[in-house]
């Protein structure tokens, strides 16, 4: 047991880079915004009744929008982890598209299905189809991986199915379902393309009127001030729930093969029943979006993916749909990279630094509560004032998007890692292995099949970010969800064609990027 605490002191050092990724492109154009925009003005905006209705409203929506999600994710994340149903890698698929769409996209896409846009509700309704994907994979990659006798040895004892889940099953699941609420809430909490299109202008959000202060009002002092508040409440929701994580984790035996049962008893068949219902409601949105890219007028064909492949000066910017692929594609690849390769580094330095972990987790967790518009401002404020002018920089792009992906990736794995019974490693190292091997020989095995998600999640987040491109890519470099809305804020019917003929183009490469994912992971006996 002595030997083992060097190692985990060595260990614990591998969370330097990835904690100085994100202090180089969180932290300091934060900063930079902050000292730029936070003066006299900053306590009138902490003073107005109207700031803090607008926090208030932005909570209350996240909350309400994370719950449903949580509760519509379960029974499905039981069914695909617990139950032998058909086409589970198909549906899997499906229902984790919408996480990676851009979210201007489904704002439209909603707008023109709900009957009551502009409301509330309709924001709820849309952020639960982003998220409901992402709960089911992150609590059924932990789920699946739990031993089945557990659930015997409480249906031996008499209880029904509903105890043995709420005594048996929830406390050895639950690091994972509470990565999946942080995630859930705080993409609900940082929202911002859907309210935009979706939401009531006179209710704003953070996000919206950070972005409305910044850019369309000039009031860099109120819209620093409100980022200030926004990160608060981040680090203050990432902080609990990593705490909470790691007191309530239980150490257990992971299985690295998978034991599905049959679909058999009540509960079995309506969690089957509603996981294909699910899927289906998943899917409306996007058919909505395909029928609209086939429909010419009063006619259907193809006319408007022909002209983005093949752009007219007079319809779209005369970047070919072919180099936007290809730019995406380039810049997803280099972003998986580097967010699964400072994702692993973390999650390895979070384990070994114990209590001091949890600030380890806040910090590479603060990007999903940043926002995009700080972050872009942020840098460039700090090229135009610093030693350096990153504009245009080509690796600027994929950087940020790793950005995003990098909690995901951390989220993902580090549930796995905190579940893993350490004498395992302890073993490894007494037996003369090194701390890398004996991570290998334990931990890194077991997660296998964690990091395999966890990389096509950041390669398919990567495609569909929004955010932090719009500020980072040149005009002639354009990703594809720049194209699109790009072309979504010209009139004219082709615009919004070609539209959205490019976002089922994402779509499909999303759906491509997911199953690849699903089918590339580790087999029973833990090998590829």
């Amino acid at each position: 047991m002595e030997r083992d605490r060097p190692s985990l002191t060595h260990l614990r050092w591998a969370a330097i880079a990835p904690g100085t990724f994100v202090v180089a492109l969180v932290a300091w154009p934060v900063a930079m915004v902050l000292v730029s925009g936070i003066g006299p003005g900053s306590l009138e905006v902490l003073a107005a009744a109207s700031t803090w209705r607008i926090v208030a409203y932005t909570t209350a929506q996240a909350l309400l929008s994370t719950a449903l999600s949580l509760a519509l994710a379960l029974p499905v994340a039981y069914a695909v982890a617990r139950l032998a149903i058909p086409l589970r890698r198909t549906i899997l698929a499906v229902i984790t598209v919408p996480f990676i769409l851009p979210t201007v996209i489904v704002g439209l896409a909603f707008r023109e299905l709900l009957p009551f846009p502009g409301t509330t509700a309709a924001i709820v309704v849309a952020h639960v189809f982003f998220n409901v994907g992402l709960v089911v994979r992150v609590v059924a990659s932990l789920w699946e991986k739990v031993d089945p006798r557990y659930d015997q040895v409480g249906a031996s004892l008499g209880l029904s199915p509903v105890a043995t889940f709420r005594r048996v099953t929830l406390p050895l699941i639950r690091p994972a379902v509470l990565a999946a609420t942080l995630l859930a809430f705080l993409f609900c909490f940082t929202s911002f393309g859907v309210i935009l299109v979706l939401g009531d202008p006179a209710l704003p959000t953070i996000e919206v009127e950070i972005y409305q202060r910044a850019i369309q009002r000039l009031d860099l002092s109120g819209a620093a001030t409100l980022a200030l508040l926004q990160l608060l409440v981040v680090v203050v929701a990432v902080a609990i729930s990593s705490r909470q994580q790691e007191g309530l984790a239980v150490s257990q035996r992971l299985q690295h093969g998978e034991s599905r049962q049959p679909v058999r008893g009540a509960v079995a068949i309506a969690c089957t029943a509603f996981t294909y219902v699910l899927a289906v409601l998943v899917v409306v949105p996007l058919a909505s979006l395909v029928s609209r890219s086939l429909r010419v007028g009063d006619s259907w064909g193809l006319q408007w993916y022909s002209l983005v492949a093949q752009p007219a000066d007079d319809t779209s910017r005369s970047v070919p749909l072919l180099q936007s692929i290809e730019l995406s594609l380039r810049y997803a690849a280099v972003a998986t990279l580097v967010a699964v390769g400072l994702g692993l580094l973390a999650c390895i330095g979070i384990q070994a630094s114990r209590r001091r972990g949890v600030w380890v987790d806040a910090l590479v967790t603060l990007p999903l509560g940043v926002s995009a518009v700080t972050v872009g401002l942020g840098l460039l404020l700090g090229s135009l004032r610093g030693p350096v002018d990153l504009r245009g920089w080509w690796l600027l792009v994929p950087l940020g998007q790793a950005l995003v992906a990098l909690p995901i990736v951390v989220r993902v794995v580090l549930p796995i890692l905190r579940s893993f019974d350490p004498r395992m490693r302890d073993v490894a190292a007494t037996l003369g292995a090194s701390p890398v091997r004996a991570w290998m020989a334990t931990e890194g095995a077991a997660t296998a099949k964690a990091i395999g998600l966890a990389a096509a999640l950041a390669c398919a987040v990567s495609l569909g970010e929004f955010g932090a491109t719009a500020f980072l890519v040149r005009l002639d470099t354009p990703t594809i969800p720049v194209q699109v809305v790009r072309l979504l804020g010209r009139p004219g019917e082709a615009n919004i064609g070609q539209a959205a003929a490019l976002s089922v183009i994402l779509v499909a490469m999303t759906l491509i990027v997911v199953v690849a994912g699903e089918r590339l992971r580790p087999r029973r006996g833990g090998g590829w």
